[in-house]
């Protein structure tokens, strides 16, 4: 689980697992394998950093 930025400056939590792909349009645009859209704050490579942090932190045993 990440932690993102709606544009009404609301953070939420989004799961890594359901991310099917990420869009610059300009807007950071996440589709869920849902089919769900939401648009965040954080570019494309922010949100991919976030993701590889945390798949990192969970295959390394250190999430807390």
């Amino acid at each position: 689980m990440i932690k993102v930025t709606r544009l009404n400056d609301k953070e939420f939590v989004i799961n890594t697992e359901i991310i099917e792909f990420i869009e610059s349009t300009p807007d950071t645009v996440i589709t869920t394998t849902t089919g769900k859209k939401v648009i965040v704050k954080e570019d494309v490579d922010e949100v991919i950093k976030r993701v590889v942090e945390f798949k990192r932190k969970i295959f390394q045993g250190s999430y807390k």
